[in-house]
């Protein structure tokens, strides 16, 4: 009954005592076994069986007002670090917890100073066990020592093994960005002389429209010269309002110019359009190169970066970033498809441009040749009108002579016809006074016959006379309508001569020559080969200034 207080006693005390060491941790790194031999003896000097092993306690509180004892100290665990240190088997019998056998000594002090120096008992060793434990040390830092060594070397070659890895791998990524870097150098000269190319194909082809714009310009000028000229040759009087050869070619003229028109304003629709191709097209070599200009610089930029560089960071998680929309394939099919779009935009611009050409030098010469033919037809009319007004001036001026002459006549008709008068008067007086004769005086004798006869003869002589002179003065009269009809004749050729040689041709001889008709001179015509100086548009990728492609 003493025997359980005390050992009662004894496992309150010891468990509300703080261990200034842990003796499990002494034993765990000795790796020796606390067993101090079979028996023990207690403070009645009674023997008990002792436990070779302890179980192992959570904690030990401070007592206040209480001595600090030892603590049953845990069993020795087997260790693993080094597999040839096997645990030493116990000696002693079966464990047997001290506390738990019952003490007869009714008189004993678990909290006697004696009962400290029994329990210090417990943890003494042998010397047998002192020389094994260090053996045992011995080997297990021999063992982790080679562990520790072979571990160092095989560290060793992992890391230039990886270092080797991470150096290849670099070097790799640095040449297929440099790579990358020359193909996209390359791609970027491509598309920078295609744009210079497509920039000078625009302005070829600008020029050529302005040429043709100019072209329907003149012609607009010309079809209204035609219809002034129509519109004044219909003042033409009498006669002269006639279809002839010059209005003939003037319709022809007229029909041939709006024709060009038609066919100008076509090739301006589709120099337009074609312009609106090529400028798309240049759109697209321009954003491209200007990716061309961002990518090569980053490219560039990555490229010379080294493990030395500034600016280097971590960046977690990036490499799981995909942001990505191209392949090789599809990156280097997009550009060729750009600069083939361009080269195909070019190559229609280019025919374009020569068929515009065509298309100035045939409607210059057809018109020129035209116009020509107008001119020729004027000219041969106007002829023909001064040949005719010059014949009518020459019938004129014979019609007037004669008619001066023909009143002459009649003035010495009627002066014949007076003269007549005194002997038609003798004769009849003579008659009159032989009427007078008496008787058989009144004799029909030869003087009466003659005077008879002369009196008729006179008569009609005088009716004769005066026949011609009505004759006569027909004649003058249907001279003056002749030359009335001849003066308005003259008039009439004056006014269609003034028509056709002032006006018409006056309009004509002021109309464009033939350089002026299509657009420029022959010699501002060739002025499109040289061309200047392609300007691009300022690229917006930030690569102004950053290193160029040599």
């Amino acid at each position: 009954m003493y025997g359980r207080c005390c050992t009662t006693d004894l496992e309150t005390r010891c468990s509300s005592v703080n261990l200034p060491w842990r003796p499990s941790t002494y034993y765990k790194v000795a790796g020796v076994n606390t067993t101090l031999g079979p028996y023990t003896k207690n403070l009645c000097g009674r023997q008990y069986p002792v436990m070779t092993s302890y179980p192992p306690m959570t904690s030990c509180t401070a007592v206040s007002g209480g001595p600090i004892i030892n603590c049953p100290v845990p069993s020795y665990p087997v260790m693993h670090s080094c597999p040839a240190i096997t645990p030493r088997p116990p000696i002693n019998c079966p464990v047997v917890n001290p506390c738990s056998v019952m003490d007869p000594c009714p008189t004993m002090d678990p909290c006697a100073p004696g009962t400290s120096n029994r329990i210090a008992l417990f943890s003494r060793y042998t010397p047998g066990e002192w020389v094994e434990s260090n053996h045992n040390n011995y080997k297990q830092s021999d063992c982790s020592r080679h562990n520790a060594e072979k571990l160092r070397e095989d560290t060793s070659r992992l890391i230039q093994d990886k270092a080797q890895l991470t150096r290849k791998i670099q070097n790799d990524t640095s040449a297929n960005i440099g790579q990358r870097v020359e193909d996209i150098s390359f791609w970027k000269s491509e598309l920078d002389h295609e744009l210079d190319q497509m920039i000078m194909e625009i302005h070829a082809l600008g020029q050529v429209k302005r040429r043709v714009e100019k072209a329907l310009e003149e012609t607009d000028a010309h079809l209204q010269m035609v219809q002034e000229c129509l519109y004044h040759r219909e003042k033409r009087m009498g006669i002269d309002l006639v279809h002839d050869e010059v209005e003939t070619q003037l319709l022809e003229e007229m029909r041939i110019i709006k024709c060009i028109q038609e066919r100008l304003k076509r090739g301006i629709e589709r120099a337009a359009e074609q312009l609106a191709n090529n400028r798309a097209a240049q759109h697209e070599l321009e954003r491209d190169l200007c990716d061309k200009c961002s990518a090569y610089w980053i490219d560039d930029k990555a490229h010379q970066m080294k493990n030395t560089s500034d600016g280097i960071n971590y960046y977690c998680g990036i490499e799981q970033v995909n942001a990505t929309i191209s392949n090789p394939g599809s990156w280097l099919k997009y550009t060729e498809e750009n600069i083939l779009r361009s080269q195909c935009e070019r190559a229609a611009s280019s025919r374009l441009r020569d068929e515009l050409e065509k298309l100035l030098a045939a409607t210059s010469e057809e018109l020129w040749k035209q116009f020509n033919n107008v001119n020729l037809a004027f000219t041969h009319r106007i002829f023909e009108i001064g040949d005719a007004k010059k014949k009518l001036q020459m019938h004129l001026a014979k019609v007037l002579q004669e008619i001066f002459q023909m009143e002459c006549t009649i003035e010495e008709l009627k002066m014949a016809i007076r003269q007549k008068e005194a002997p038609m008067k003798v004769a009849q007086t003579r008659l009159e006074e032989r009427i007078k004769r008496p008787n058989m005086e009144l004799c029909c004798d030869q003087p009466q016959h003659r005077l008879v006869c002369e009196v008729y003869t006179i008569d009609a002589t005088i009716q004769t006379l005066k026949q011609r002179l009505q004759e006569s003065q027909n004649a003058l009269q249907l001279l003056v309508q002749t030359k009335s009809v001849l003066e308005y004749d003259i008039a009439v050729k004056a006014n269609s001569l003034f028509i056709d040689q002032e006006k018409c041709m006056g309009m004509r001889r002021t109309l464009p020559n033939t350089p002026r008709l299509i657009g420029c001179t022959q010699l501002n015509a060739g002025h499109y080969c040289a061309r200047p100086p392609p300007e691009k548009k300022p690229c917006n990728c930030g690569c102004k200034g950053k290193k160029k492609v040599t």
